[in-house]
């Protein structure tokens, strides 16, 4: 979600050379972000005040669900909460929520195209993680509203890596949830959160240029064993960050995040 849509189309188009499309989803403007070669990436909604409040400027993790209501039904069961929804949006259903410790993420029923997985491409989502107080807490939740130990383990499997749990998909890293950081935070306005990871090919001129588009670097460029890494965040505030993943880890480490 963008205050100003046109500002978040010229920083995002800028720094990782999205086009941009209008759609018909949801209420008011709503435009799909598209890589080389006309592949969708995420979605971007302009935030209309509610009641004379602002939404904030955030990117958001949808997780996609056969049906929206089970995955709202298990949330509340498993002590997370659902905000707003299950509500039709666009062509399928959406609901936002926040697991125990409040971290955002969204459901998503509805059509998939798998132009969202596999390719590790520049300026598409490469990497979620989310950042919490206790990492296997939050992988009990995550595991039994989203059914993970339900599925085959060659399609859906868990295990702790690099100190943080890791879900694989169909072989593949798509997501992790580290635990600590919370705590350690300096800053006591820092909550637990999902974060996007986007592909770039040089993380360095990526967070340079976001400087220079208006944005700035939470997070200088570092090297993890996912690959290079920096936490940036958009001209108005939203958070994201850039990975130019090894060649070694790329068949381990794509993800199809939605925003």
């Amino acid at each position: 979600m963008a205050a100003d849509l046109d500002r978040a189309h010229h920083f995002y188009g800028e720094l990782l050379g999205w086009g941009f499309r209008p759609t018909r989803q949801g209420h008011g403007r709503y435009t799909i972000a598209y890589t080389e070669g006309g592949v969708p990436t995420v979605g971007i909604g302009a935030s209309s005040p509610s009641a004379g409040v602002s939404l904030p400027v955030t990117w958001t993790t949808y997780f996609a669900a056969d049906s929206a209501d089970e995955v709202a039904s298990r949330i509340q069961e498993r002590g997370g909460t659902v905000a707003v929804g299950p509500l039709e949006f666009g062509s399928g259903r959406v609901a936002w929520a926040a697991d125990p410790d409040g971290a955002n993420f969204g459901i998503w029923e509805g059509d998939l195209t798998s132009a969202w997985w596999g390719e590790r491409r520049p300026g598409a989502p490469v990497w979620l993680e989310l950042r919490t107080r206790d990492a296997f807490e939050a992988a009990l939740f995550y595991g039994q509203v989203f059914g993970w130990d339900a599925q085959e383990r060659e399609r859906c499997d868990v295990r702790f890596e690099h100190d943080r749990v890791v879900l694989h998909i169909d072989g593949k890293a798509v997501a992790g949830l580290r635990g600590g950081a919370i705590e350690a935070a300096p800053d006591p306005n820092i909550r637990p959160r999902w974060r996007v990871y986007f592909c770039v090919k040089d993380v360095d001129e990526v967070a340079e240029r976001a400087a220079e588009l208006g944005g700035g670097v939470l997070s200088p460029p570092t090297d993890t064993p996912y690959g290079r890494i920096a936490g940036l965040r958009d001209p108005e505030g939203g958070i994201f960050s850039v990975a130019a993943v090894r060649k070694e880890a790329a068949e381990g480490t794509t993800s199809a995040g939605r925003g």
